[in-house]
């Protein structure tokens, strides 16, 4: 039984208005959007409606967010937590598609480093990208030891430049996030002294609110590509692993050890991913991120909208999951 479905948008939203462009990130983190971009669905998708697809490459959930916010490009890539972080500074945003839920963060230290653990890290330099899940993970991993982030010296550099001062030793540790931690561990030898899952939020998809209003058949439209490669993806996964080592330039090794760490298989958002947000949200508070008073657990659900997502993928798959 075929896991792909042909999806049909219905008839009053073919009609509705619709954009010269859609403009859509690709990233390091989100193997799922080079295979969107590989396979040209997406262009196929809107190639009727005489509607063009454009390419933005983001390199991590801080540059997503920043060109979504700046109308750089109508579909970003980036961690729930820092999603929830713009929402709460004022931006707009609703994230309405889960690409994965992953394993995607560690703390690492050089091969030889006397760095154990979290606690050794006091007086030392970590390097971190600000508002990225890394970010939000070194955090929580010095708040669960008993430290601050005034306990270290914070080094802002983005997630490939933490890499490279690591390798260099211009930084004792660095709060790394695949595919770059991956690699780093496989080809560089790259030791990691800290993991917690619970610590890492899920990859999502994000609109701006008035995007969502004036363009939903667009929203469902790309929702449904995602979905057909998604369902591609778990049907495929030495495929998968191939095109992504392939367009995101990592070895197939690496590739393989991020892609098993990853869960495609919970595309709407639901309860649990709101829970292990509102989970995460006094971090950001107790670290002033936010503006003091602000209902974080409200903004979490203003974020976070299912709508979309349950609705294309009960319109794609009604039928298989019925069978």
């Amino acid at each position: 039984m075929s896991l792909l479905c042909a999806c049909q948008v219905s008839p009053e939203l073919s009609a509705a208005e619709l954009p010269s462009a859609v403009r859509v990130d690709y990233a390091d983190y989100n193997p799922l959007s080079y295979v969107v971009k590989k396979f040209g669905w997406l262009d196929k998708e809107f190639q009727a409606d005489d509607i063009s697809v454009r390419w933005v490459y983001s390199g991590g959930s801080n540059n997503a967010l920043e060109h979504l916010n700046s109308g750089k490009i109508d579909f970003a890539s980036a961690a729930g937590l820092a999603s929830v972080l713009s929402r709460a500074n004022g931006k707009p945003i609703r994230a309405v598609y889960v690409f994965s839920h992953p394993e995607w963060i560690s703390l690492v230290v050089t091969r030889d480093s006397p760095i154990t653990s979290v606690s050794d890290l006091k007086g030392k330099r970590v390097a971190a990208t600000p508002d990225t899940d890394p970010y939000f993970f070194l955090l929580r991993a010095l708040a669960e030891a008993g430290l601050h982030k005034s306990d270290v010296t914070l080094v802002p550099l983005q997630h490939q430049e933490g890499r490279a001062a690591l390798e260099h030793f211009e930084v004792d540790a660095w709060a790394g996030g695949d595919p770059y931690s991956a690699s780093s561990q496989l080809e560089s030898g790259s030791r990691v002294i800290y993991r917690n899952m619970a610590f890492n939020s899920n990859g999502f998809l994000n609109i701006t609110e008035s995007f969502a209003a004036r363009y939903p058949d667009v929203v469902l439209r790309v929702i449904k590509i995602y979905e057909r490669v998604r369902r591609w993806a778990i049907r495929h996964p030495d495929e998968l692993a191939l095109i992504y080592a392939d367009e995101a330039g990592l070895s197939l090794q690496v590739a393989r050890v991020i892609l098993s760490r990853v869960d495609f298989s919970r595309p709407v958002p639901g309860p649990d991913d709101i829970n292990r947000l509102k989970s995460a949200v006094p971090l950001l508070v107790h670290e002033e991120l936010v503006e003091k008073g602000t209902g974080m657990n409200s903004v979490v659900d203003e974020l976070v909208d299912s709508s979309f997502a349950s609705k294309q993928v009960r319109a794609c798959c009604g039928k298989q999951m019925k069978q």
